[in-house]
């Protein structure tokens, strides 16, 4: 057994935060114009897209995924990216929260930029134990709360 129980020394293990979203477009399907912005993250290391699956649903509430194919020319770099760890129960699920008449983009992503900080907590005996996001709308009306609250600097 090694002497140093609990701490990961396997380089290929080393893994950052896993989160997901669900974004949805109401009405139609995805134009393509937030593709270059997931790209660029990829590209630079920041996130490792690790599923990625677009599914619609219909009026009557009949969820269906949709082909990268049909999106058009500018989806095709994600042809083949699907791993399928998002099973048809966790599309189900992310379904719920979309409008009839709805696409989807349902994506995981590692944080790779946050995987040697993550191994180092692991490694120094630390575990997460909370974690949340913030939604920037919530954020944007804090601060002009604040900012209302803060009287003006008096003028000389």
């Amino acid at each position: 057994m090694d002497d140093q129980a609990g701490v990961d020394q396997t380089a290929d293990r080393e893994l950052g935060p896993i989160d997901y979203i669900v974004v949805e477009w109401t009405g139609k399907q995805p134009t393509g114009e937030a593709l270059p912005h997931l790209i660029d993250l990829i590209d630079r290391g920041v996130v490792r897209l690790i599923d990625i699956v677009f599914i619609t649903k219909d009026a009557d509430g009949t969820v269906a995924r949709l082909e990268i194919n049909s999106l058009g020319a500018e989806f095709a770099i994600f042809d083949g990216a699907a791993t399928s760890l998002l099973d048809d129960s966790d599309l189900a699920e992310a379904a719920t929260v979309i409008d009839p008449g709805s696409s989807a983009a349902v994506l995981v992503w590692e944080n790779a930029w946050a995987a040697p900080f993550a191994t180092a907590v692991r490694n120094g005996g630390g575990r997460l134990v909370a974690s949340g996001r913030i939604p920037v709308d919530a954020l944007l009306a804090q601060l002009d709360l604040v900012d209302e609250a803060t009287p003006a600097a008096p003028t000389a």
